[in-house]
């Protein structure tokens, strides 16, 4: 008698609210509930934005309040410090973290030069430490946003913007040596598509450089844009014939509106897919592709989606990659998608969580795009919600 096949490995089951929300308290839970209730009303977070930033603007006393609520749901804390809490409280739980000045929109030099030291600062901590796995930054942190708009249509740059283009790639230098020193995998977000070129150049050197052993230099694709999973597959070529390790996170995207309103305002194609549905056909085939040539690709799958994150799963389950593998992790917002984070943790994947931190007045414009986010997103902040009641109805049965 033939001795039967092991069985497939089971996929963790991300409606499992227990292991969901085993960190947090019924009384956290019920904030987050109420939290999640006011942001599904598009009325309520657009009139609360508006005047949380007036507010705000005109120094009125309501730091604390936006503190207790929608920062402590989606931010670590003010500092690095600060945040350090969180992250030790999410590494009970076998989930990493990924420190993220989350402060923007200056673009004065100063205020360039100060974001490079700060992520110097998150790359010198996460040194060492095993709960923070990765570090990130913003391009627009250390380049200013016309001047990589030029830098990407290839316009001819004065003297005074060739110096200060170089003064740019200095800095984004200065961050991939420091992580590189380090050994703390780095991540380069993804901005505006008529910036990226300029960013993708620019990630494309640091990886050729930093990447040779593996990657430590990641950049990032959005796949709600049609050109992004050939762009992916482009780049593992070119890393393969160069001899270095291709680092990539995976997101859907978050420029949407923004990107059709000026397409169709300047004349030139939509960058966007037509639909969500070819935007995750699309993110699906990138997983599909990464996990088939994972000797080239690492990657982080920066993703909200369920049947996203369990496809990663079962494809790693299928072509015996551990759970474990340092070449794949999976990721979320701080605040968002427990059930993912935490499900998947629990059965042993590497799941890290964006983790922003930064004073208050300064995180707002991340702090609104997340409420506008959840509000927006076809049934995320339903899902959240429900999530949340269906465990504090289940605390109530025991």
């Amino acid at each position: 008698m033939q001795p039967s096949a092991p069985a497939a490995p089971t996929l963790p089951d991300l409606s499992d609210t227990r292991i969901a929300f085993a960190h947090k308290s019924d009384h956290e839970l019920w904030k987050a509930q109420q939290l999640f209730r006011i942001i599904g009303n598009p009325t309520i977070t657009a009139v609360g934005s508006g005047l949380t930033k007036a507010a705000l603007a005109l120094h009125l006393p309501i730091k604390g309040m936006v503190k207790a609520t929608i920062f402590q749901q989606f931010c670590g804390g003010e500092t690095i410090e600060e945040s350090l809490a969180s992250a030790k409280k999410l590494a009970q739980s076998g989930i990493g973290t990924i420190l993220d000045h989350s402060v923007e929109g200056a673009d004065d030099e100063d205020a360039l030069d100060h974001t490079v030291a700060e992520v110097l600062r998150t790359i010198a901590v996460a040194k060492g430490r095993k709960e923070i796995p990765f570090c990130v930054f913003k391009p627009t942190g250390i380049a200013r946003v016309e001047l990589l708009e030029k830098v990407s249509a290839k316009a001819t740059l004065s003297a005074a913007e060739q110096a200060e283009w170089q003064r740019a790639q200095q800095r984004m230098e200065r961050i991939c040596a420091a992580a590189a020193e380090a050994h703390v995998p780095t991540l380069i977000d993804a901005e505006e598509s008529w910036i990226q070129d300029a960013i993708d150049h620019l990630a494309e050197r640091m990886m050729e450089r930093y990447n040779r052993d593996r990657a430590l230099i990641y950049s990032t694709v959005q796949l709600y844009r049609y050109d992004r999973l050939d762009f992916l597959k482009r780049s593992a070529e070119l890393a393969r014939s160069k001899g270095y390790h291709l680092g990539m996170k995976l997101v859907r995207g978050a420029y949407m509106e923004k990107e059709r309103e000026r397409a169709a305002e300047k004349g030139y194609t939509d960058p966007i897919q037509p639909d969500k549905t070819a935007s995750d056909r699309d993110y699906d085939a990138a997983l599909r592709y990464c996990v088939e040539h994972i000797g080239t690709v690492s990657i982080v799958a920066g993703t909200h989606n369920e049947q996203s994150s369990l496809l990663l799963a079962r494809l790693m389950n299928e072509r015996g990659i551990a759970h474990e593998d340092p070449r794949i992790c999976f990721s979320q917002l701080l605040g968002m998608s427990d059930n993912i984070s935490y499900n998947l943790a629990a059965a042993g994947y590497r799941v890290a969580k964006y983790v922003p931190y930064g004073p208050v007045r300064e995180v707002l414009p991340y702090l609104i795009r997340r409420a506008n986010e959840n509000t927006s997103a076809a049934g995320q902040t339903g899902r959240e919600l429900g999530l949340i009641l269906a465990e504090q109805k289940r605390r109530k049965k025991k």
